[in-house]
């Protein structure tokens, strides 16, 4: 993973969150941490109150996680491959399925608005996953979403974070301290991971583009912020969570 994220580095000169917040720049959606959405229209804290309380539910016949989605036509035949592979590496990894949705109530509409973004878990009605063309389109930044559809916040919120990041706060613009704000997270006994596509790139929220506001310690050369797509770890979470019979965990 290492590897493949340091040649994206060098070809695109982004990371994850860099390209996130430059193509949510303007948004006029309420947005915490940078792209998780919070409705307008019931408890905005539903599911930041209890972590993982909004989960999808598992078939008690097929044992499977069945997440129903609906694809917008606006996306043309490159666009929406590149999102049912994104889906795809969710099926050949874990316990979740995103099918096309039939008559389901709760399901994704998966739609180019304004930005990357999702709402956190499952709100048990239409929810919006929204990956504007031409920048969120990207196998990394899908399954980032997808997996804040599924319940999982940002890895640099961990309850343990301190241990493995230093926040550099003299470095990040006053009104966004709250995105680094470290959230009280059951860590499925999984351990920190630098790797995670959910983890913040190092220059989230500076007051410049150059500011580092996040440092991985011990070694502050680690790298951070991928944008390839999911890690092992990630893979291995999701199957815990959704208990996925098949991973044992150490």
């Amino acid at each position: 993973m290492t590897s493949d994220f340091l040649a994206f580095i060098e070809i695109s000169g982004e990371d994850i969150t860099t390209t996130i917040l430059r193509m949510n720049n303007g948004s006029t959606d309420f947005l915490v941490e940078g792209d998780i959405l919070i409705p307008r229209t019931r408890n905005a804290l539903k599911c930041t109150n209890e972590q993982y309380s909004c989960r999808w539910p598992k078939s008690p016949t097929s044992g499977t996680v069945d997440v129903p989605y609906v694809l917008s036509d606006i996306y043309d035949n490159g666009e929406k491959k590149t999102i049912l592979d994104a889906m795809k590496g969710f099926e050949t990894a874990t316990c979740v399925r995103f099918i096309p949705r039939t008559t389901e109530t709760a399901y994704l509409s998966i739609e180019p608005r304004y930005g990357c973004s999702s709402l956190l878990g499952r709100i048990g009605d239409m929810q919006v996953v929204s990956l504007q063309r031409f920048g969120c389109v990207q196998h990394g930044i899908i399954q980032h979403e997808l997996l804040h559809a599924l319940g999982f916040y940002h890895e640099h919120t961990r309850s343990d974070r301190d241990q493995y990041i230093r926040v550099n706060w003299q470095n990040i613009i006053k009104d966004y301290f709250i995105n680094f704000d470290k959230m009280d997270t059951d860590n499925l006994n999984t351990k920190y991971d630098y790797s995670s596509v959910m983890h913040y790139g190092r220059t989230a929220f500076g007051i410049t583009p150059e500011s580092e506001t996040l440092t991985p310690i011990p070694d502050p050369n680690v790298p951070i912020g991928q944008t390839v797509g999911m890690s092992n770890i990630d893979i291995l979470r999701v199957n815990i969570l959704y208990q996925n019979d098949e991973v044992k965990v150490k």
